[in-house]
């Protein structure tokens, strides 16, 4: 094996490259967090998925964000191969559960940023502002129809609930009707739907976000992953030391 690969796998598993990337990350999230208010870019940062937003904007303002992503490369590849090496050096290790509980954190934490790559990569994102009768065509060629506004209000005007009655659309038939309503959004294949904001007068009208976020189902699995094996790190330790 060349000496340069040898040398670039050996930076890889040492525990002080993570110390030194997450140290990295801090400083320019850091100067991220200074230089975000100065632009008027990043006003439009949570309208659209990060990796479709991020090309489009001058790297002036977006330098930090370009590093803080290969920073996070880098973690990733360092956690993969720590873990590796950790199980092939521990396989004879009597506690099973205690050397494996680390890696479960890890591959939590992996599936978390694999999410993230996916919603940035393939995700989508927009607003519209809508009345009943409103057509919205959604990706894959299926059209939402606004059926329903209904906003209750009491003696002195003030909204006191809400719902939205939508029909989704294929080639002409209704393939599902749902209702928004406050903390109950709705998905069709993938593809949310959540009330923004309503106006009752002068004509009632309803903003709605339409979004995709195919990566949301592995952050969810990584974010148990990452929970469970910390849990289970915590109370192994514990009872070793009782």
């Amino acid at each position: 094996m060349p000496l340069i690969i040898k040398k670039c796998i050996s930076i890889f598993l040492s525990l002080r490259t993570a110390l030194w990337i997450l140290m990295l990350l801090i400083i320019f999230a850091f100067a991220g967090a200074i230089i975000m208010p100065a632009h008027e870019e990043f006003q439009s940062i949570n309208s659209v998925p990060l990796l479709q937003w991020l090309p489009k904007q001058s790297p002036s303002a977006t330098w930090w964000l370009w590093i803080s992503i290969a920073l996070l490369a880098m973690l990733s590849a360092n956690t993969l191969f720590c873990s590796i090496e950790s199980i092939i050096e521990k396989r004879q290790f009597k506690e099973w559960f205690l050397m494996i509980a680390p890696q479960v954190i890890h591959t939590g934490f992996l599936l978390i940023l694999v999410a993230h790559l996916m919603t940035g990569l393939w995700g989508f994102k927009a607003t519209a502002e809508a009345r009943e009768g409103t057509g919205l065509y959604l990706p894959g060629d299926t059209l939402v129809q606004i059926k329903d506004i209904t906003i209750s209000s009491d003696s002195l005007g003030y909204m006191t609930d809400w719902f939205v009655v939508i029909e989704y659309l294929s080639r002409g038939k209704v393939v599902k009707t749902d209702r928004l309503m406050p903390n109950k959004p709705s998905f069709n294949e993938g593809i949310g739907i959540y009330v923004k904001d309503l106006r009752a007068f002068p004509d009632k009208a309803v903003l709605l976000e339409v979004s995709k976020e195919p990566g949301a189902p592995w952050a969810l699995i990584g974010s148990a992953l990452f929970t469970v094996g910390i849990v289970m790190l915590v109370i192994l330790k514990m009872k070793r030391e009782a």
